[in-house]
């Protein structure tokens, strides 16, 4: 194929890409669900899982394989923009002076599902092994599958509070800050596993250790401090701004990946040194941008993530370990954060919301799972079933918030109240400036 044909290809892929996407989007959220749920599923559709069943030639002719390594920068690309995005929202304060409630809650809502999923990872190893594991599991296997059932999505869980009513509220705030806490945990457990494997850099682990705490060093102290002379110098126009802001995230994204690791890694890290305005709050610039343009590039992840995915060969096994894993990955989120909210002196419907937002995981597993997938961690048809699992529980996060509304709304009703609490607890805000719970 030549320059000019392999130009032509990109452009009508990118077109039914962008087109199909964002179509799922909006018909998901006619349907009530987060619009990156319906791109989700979009571009697993568009992967082996739905063009497998068609003829050979439609699926060469809107993916020949010439264009999948242009599909795969993209998505990197738009990768990097998304994490830089999600660690310059993380607001690392929340290590800080949290309120009982949400530390309680973030602990329960990690800890819990790292040991129960380290715990089944070795009890069912077996049937693990029929899906293409190692019949003698790695620690950096079980560990990585115990992080998969702990992940909270913050990206999607924003939506879904806020297309709920629940921005400000009791629920939504201590649901927030303990799904950023957990994120931070949750984030660090991952590099050290992914890092602790091989890798194509030919170094030493002492040595990329001893790389990577230099290269935190430079970007938390000399980098961060030019940053925010950037970024608060009134000369410099916001186009320039946000130009050095993107670079300053591949940067770090190059320097990860060099060093043996994802690019995620640098991406998150660059959002999280980003300094943030004077008075604390996020640059409304930088925000609206970033969101824009992840938006617009988000598809490509999804269809270079979806080409792994193949639905159509799963067989009894995989889909009874599917049934088992989804019940376990909402029980194991469910169960211990409500559980830990009530310890907290909250009240039963307030306790049971924020148990059921922190099963949102969405995009932020599946961009665990790839990675973890890149390091040889899941095997094809295992990584299948987990992106299914996230998909599923995703999808049951506002039938749940539903029926535990619809439940102890008639217990309002009845004028019943719980012994934690006024039974309206969870319709309280929580003011500018004070903690939540």
């Amino acid at each position: 194929m030549s320059p000019d044909e392999t130009i032509t290809h990109l452009m009508g892929a990118t077109a039914v890409i962008l087109a199909a996407a964002h179509g799922a989007g909006m018909l998901a959220r006619k349907l009530g669900q987060p619009s990156i749920v319906g791109q989700l599923i979009a571009g697993i559709a568009l992967g082996p899982s739905l063009l497998s069943q068609l003829p050979s030639s439609v699926g060469n002719t809107l993916f020949p394989a010439e264009i999948a390594p242009m599909l795969t920068a993209l998505g990197q690309v738009s990768l990097v923009l998304f994490l830089y995005f999600v660690g310059y929202e993380l607001d690392l304060g929340l290590l800080r002076g949290r309120s009982r409630s949400t530390l309680s809650v973030a602990m329960a809502g990690f800890l819990v599902p790292m040991v129960l999923g380290a715990g089944a990872a070795m009890l069912f190893h077996g049937t693990l092994h029929e899906l293409g594991l190692p019949e003698d599991m790695s620690a950096r296997s079980v560990v990585f599958l115990a992080v998969s059932l702990s992940i909270t999505a913050v990206p999607v869980l924003i939506v879904v509070v806020r297309e709920n009513g629940l921005a400000g509220t009791v629920p939504g705030v201590v649901a927030v800050s303990s799904a950023g806490l957990i994120d931070v945990v949750g984030w660090s457990v991952l590099l050290g596993t992914i890092m602790d494997g091989g890798d194509g850099s030919g170094m030493s682990l002492p040595v990329r250790l001893v790389l990577l705490a230099v290269l935190v060093v430079v970007m938390v102290w000399p980098a961060r401090l030019l940053l925010r002379r950037l970024m608060r110098s009134l000369g410099v126009s916001s186009a320039a701004r946000l130009s050095v802001l993107v670079g300053f995230a591949f940067a770090a994204a190059w320097a990860t990946s060099a060093l043996g690791l994802h690019v995620i890694f640098g991406a998150l890290l660059a959002g999280v040194v980003t300094p943030r305005e004077p008075d604390g709050t996020l640059s409304p610039d930088l925000v609206r941008s970033l969101d824009s343009i992840g938006s617009l590039l988000l598809p490509f992840f999804f269809v270079v993530s979806g080409r792994s995915v193949s639905i159509g060969s799963l067989d009894g096994t995989a889909i009874a370990v599917l049934m088992a894993v989804t019940v376990l990955a909402v029980f194991v989120k469910v169960v211990p954060g409500a559980l830990a909210a009530r310890m907290s002196k909250l009240d039963n419907r307030t306790s049971m919301t924020i148990g059921v937002l922190l099963s949102t995981r969405g995009l932020t597993e599946l961009i665990a799972l790839n990675a973890g997938y890149e390091a040889g961690l899941l095997s094809g048809p295992l990584y299948t079933v987990l992106v299914l699992m996230a998909i599923a529980t995703t999808l049951l996060t506002q039938p749940l918030l539903v029926l535990v509304q619809r439940v102890w709304k008639k217990d309002d009703t009845a004028g019943g109240q719980d012994a934690g609490g006024a039974p309206g607890d969870v319709e309280k805000t929580v003011g500018a400036g004070h903690k939540p719970a």
